[in-house]
């Protein structure tokens, strides 16, 4: 990978759906649940930062309605870099919920078109290479501080809030040979 081809301008948001995605089928679930697992993990990650930044502020009566709505029963979720997600399961297979609802698989993979362009396959290669370099159990442990490592940068506190910073594939490539 040489020059402008491995450096891709964009923000963190799709780039953690990205990673996250191909972590959860390294794990072993199956694409479209993978998609669905990577939309959750970014968009818990972008709240858990809005409310640290005071973007966001958590309503009581938001977690008072959320509390009635929720049905008696066993809640499922699975752990995936770091965050608890929410699922369900569907005919279709495994969906992490985003407002209570499954996630379609088709509006992630649209997404990740959107803000990657031309450069998804390489990026999702380059990831690929780096989840198969560790084993399932020792990726799943690392796996958000090996995003850390690799992650756009971007400045820090709110100037950063959605801001474009330069993805380097090559600093993921870099990684996966360690």
């Amino acid at each position: 990978m040489t020059g402008s081809r491995s450096i891709v301008k964009i923000n963190r948001a799709p780039v953690l759906t990205l990673w996250a995605a191909v972590v959860a089928q390294r794990l072993g679930f199956a694409r479209n649940e993978a998609l669905t697992l990577g939309r959750a993990v970014a968009g818990l990650n972008a709240y858990s930062k809005g409310v640290r930044l005071g973007i966001f502020a958590p309503s009581p009566k938001k977690l008072a309605e959320q509390r009635r709505k929720l049905k008696p029963g066993r809640r499922l979720h699975v752990d995936l870099l770091h965050r608890a997600v929410p699922v369900k399961r569907t005919p279709q297979g495994i969906r992490a919920l985003a407002g209570g609802r499954p996630i379609a698989p088709a509006s992630v993979q649209h997404y990740l078109e959107s803000k990657f362009g031309s450069a998804l396959p390489r990026a999702r290669a380059a990831m690929v290479r780096l989840a198969r370099s560790r084993s399932p159990l020792v990726l799943n442990h690392a796996a958000y501080s090996l995003y850390v490592k690799f992650r756009p940068s971007v400045a820090a506190g709110t100037r950063g809030w959605g801001a474009k910073g330069r993805l380097d594939l090559r600093r993921i490539a870099a990684l996966a040979h360690r």
